[in-house]
C-alpha cells in the first residue's frame, strides 16, 4: 500500500515535455463551476426571490474586451429555481463586488447606497480642495477637531472603566442593602401615620373631642363585672330580714334537716388570763362556708347568749313566714 502514497513519479531519460502537444481552447469557452449567489436578487420572469448564498451549478466564462488594470472580468450563468430562466452576473474588481447583468435585479441594500454616497462625497471634496486651498485648510481644521473630540470621549470612557474596576463589590452590595432597610423603615412610618390619622378620624365625638381608648394595663376587676346575683352567691349575707328568694329556699332545705337546722356552731376557747376570749362562729350552707371571730369579755357571756337566742329566734321566725 505504500506505493499509492508516493509523490515522486518516474520519468524516463528520453522524456521531453516540449514534445507534448498543448490543448487549444476557444477564448469564449465556458466552464462548469459550483458557486453561491453573491447577493440577494429577484427573477424578472417569475418574480422568485433568490437569497444570498444559495448554491447553483453555473457556467463561467471570461468577458472579452473588459479588464480592470489587467484584471480579467468573469461572467456567470445560472438558472432560476422556479422558471429556469437564465440569469447572468459578472465580477466588479473596481468595487470588489458583483454586478447584475441580465435576468434578475439586485435587491436594495441601504448600506451599499451609503457607501457609494460616501465615496462620491469624498471625490467631490477632493476636487474642491484642489481648486481652493482655503477650503482644504478649513476641511483639515474640522477633521482635527473631530479627531480631538473622539480622543476626549475615549479618555473619558477609559477613566470611567478604571473607576468602576476599583469599586468594591461587597461595599456596593452593603450600601444597597442599607438603602433597602431605610426605605422599609420609611414605609413603615408612613403606614403608622396613616393608621393614626384614620383612627383620629373615626374615633371622634359629636362635640369634636377625640375618644381615648383604655390602656391595656387598666383592666377592670372581675368582681366588678359580676352581676348582683352572682355576688350574693359568692358572698352570702346572713341577716334577720332575708328577702332574697335564694336565701328562703336554703332556709327551707335546712328546716327539713333536723341535724343542721341553723348550721351554726359556737366554739369557746379557754384562756388562762382574764382577758377577753374570742369566740369563733362558723356558718355553713350548701354553697360555701364563712367563719367570723368575735372577741367577747368572759363577764358578758350571759349577754352574748341572750343576743344569740334572739338572733336565732328571729331567723326561725323568718323561716316560718317563708313556709
Amino acid at each position: 500500500m505504500s506505493e499509492r502514497k508516493v509523490l515522486n513519479k518516474y520519468f524516463p531519460p528520453d522524456f521531453d515535455p516540449a514534445a507534448i502537444p498543448r490543448r487549444k481552447q476557444a477564448k469564449d469557452a465556458q466552464h462548469k463551476v459550483r458557486l453561491m449567489t453573491p447577493y440577494a436578487m429577484r427573477c424578472d420572469t417569475c418574480g422568485e426571490y433568490i437569497y444570498k448564498g444559495k448554491k447553483f451549478n453555473a457556467r463561467k466564462e471570461t468577458v472579452e474586451g473588459e479588464t480592470y488594470y489587467s484584471i480579467k472580468i468573469f461572467r456567470f450563468y445560472i438558472k432560476c429555481p422556479r422558471c429556469s430562466a437564465e440569469i447572468t452576473f459578472k465580477t466588479d474588481p473596481k468595487n470588489t463586488d458583483y454586478v447584475a447583468e441580465h435576468g434578475a435585479q439586485r435587491n436594495f441594500e441601504p448600506w451599499r447606497e451609503e457607501r457609494l454616497a460616501g465615496e462620491e462625497s469624498k471625490l467631490l471634496k477632493e476636487l474642491e480642495e484642489e481648486n481652493n486651498p482655503m477650503k482644504a485648510l478649513e476641511n483639515r481644521t474640522i477633521d482635527s477637531k473631530i479627531e480631538m473630540d473622539v480622543l476626549d470621549a475615549l479618555d473619558e470612557i477609559r477613566t470611567r472603566n478604571a473607576r468602576n474596576e476599583r469599586v468594591d463589590a461587597d461595599a456596593l452590595l452593603d450600601k444597597l442593602v442599607d438603602q433597602d432597610i431605610v426605605k422599609e423603615k420609611s414605609q413603615e412610618e408612613l403606614l403608622e401615620e396613616e393608621d393614626s390619622k384614620l383612627a383620629k378620624a373615626i374615633f371622634h365625638n359629636v362635640d369634636g373631642d377625640s375618644v381615648k381608648r383604655i390602656a391595656d394595663d387598666d383592666e377592670p376587676d372581675l368582681k366588678q363585672l359580676l352581676s348582683d346575683s352572682a355576688k350574693s352567691l359568692l358572698l352570702p349575707k346572713f341577716s334577720s330580714n332575708a328577702k332574697n328568694d335564694e336565701e328562703g329556699s336554703l332556709a327551707k332545705r335546712k328546716q327539713k334537716r333536723p341535724g343542721s337546722e341553723l348550721g351554726v356552731v359556737v366554739k369557746k376557747r379557754k384562756q388562762a388570763s382574764t382577758t377577753s376570749s374570742p369566740i369563733k362562729v362558723e356558718s355553713s350552707n350548701l354553697s360555701n362556708t364563712t367563719s367570723t371571730t368575735i372577741n367577747i369579755d368572759p363577764n358578758s357571756s350571759n349577754k352574748i347568749s341572750n343576743s344569740l337566742g334572739a338572733l336565732l329566734g328571729a331567723y326561725g321566725s323568718d323561716s316560718d313566714n317563708d313556709d
